[in-house]
């Protein structure tokens, strides 16, 4: 049995809880679990890491098939990286790529909910990449 805390952060509006993230997951894996103080009122602690992902894909008869990807911790290092790799496919080929936003969070396997496609990239006739910021 827990006993609730005051949260600090919030100047004590809230209450802190212990949450288990990962809980199952660790299980079935023979991980040690984890645990971390969550405030009910306020945002809580700053996620551990965020990442962009830019991946580049080909299409040829319908069908898309990934080609040269990437991460990194910028979003501006990401889109820099998908133009250049997207200005590198082929003149015939139909090319097409996204940034991706992930967030790696304390104790938890990354999995769809912690991602979101948030640009999507073409390539235009005059060889120009042309950003479109993705649907929320």
């Amino acid at each position: 049995m827990t006993t609730p805390v005051k949260c600090t952060a919030c100047d004590g509006r809230g209450w802190k809880i212990v949450t288990r993230r990962g809980q199952v997951t660790a299980t079935v894996l023979g991980y040690e679990t984890s645990s971390r103080e969550d405030c009910l009122y306020c945002d809580g602690p700053e996620p551990l890491a965020e990442m962009f992902e830019w991946e580049v894909f080909l299409t040829a008869d319908g069908i898309d098939e990934i080609g040269p990807c990437g991460t990194s911790s910028q979003q501006a290092a990401s889109m820099d990286a998908l133009r250049m790799a997207l200005r590198q496919v082929p003149a015939n080929a139909q090319a097409w790529g996204r940034i991706t936003h992930r967030v790696y969070d304390f104790g938890t396997v990354p999995d769809d909910w912690s991602r979101r496609v948030i640009f999507k990239a073409t390539l235009d006739a005059a060889g120009q990449v042309r950003f479109e910021r993705a649907d929320k």
